[in-house]
């Protein structure tokens, strides 16, 4: 039988919506939709590349936790608020995934769970050991 491993960030919303940050399930690895939000606080205010950079950080985070690393990623989603930020947006992730090169998906959307949040982003892993 296949190990499932969640992994929480501690998000209050995490109990509430019934979610964790991340799930293992084998050699695959599920980062759940992520935004630049730290506490109370988003990360890069009205900054969507810094917003992005930090996004980015808690996938890591989050991929290490469940025993992964960047390099495992195969895929990303982001769902962005104004499509024309795409460039700051394309330029954080290309600066973490330009050797790594996963398949990516960007759809604009009318909004995010908070005002101010630009962006939040999905990966997928496999983890490369189990190629």
């Amino acid at each position: 039988m296949i190990e499932r491993q969640n992994i929480s960030s501690g998000a209050v919303w995490e109990n509430i919506v019934g979610y964790s940050r991340a799930v293992r399930v084998g050699n695959v690895i599920e980062i759940a939709g992520t935004t630049a939000v730290e506490g109370e606080q988003i990360i890069g205010g009205n900054d969507a590349y810094e917003q992005t950079k930090f996004i980015l950080s808690k996938i890591e985070k989050a991929l290490q936790e469940a025993g992964g690393c960047l390099t495992d990623v195969v895929r990303t989603r982001m769902f962005v608020t104004d499509i024309s930020l795409w460039e700051e947006i394309g330029r954080a992730h290309g600066e973490v995934f330009s050797t790594i090169k996963p398949v990516t998906t960007m759809v604009e959307v009318k909004a995010l769970i908070q005002p101010g949040l630009l962006l939040e982003m999905e990966a997928t892993a496999i983890l490369a050991a189990s190629y």
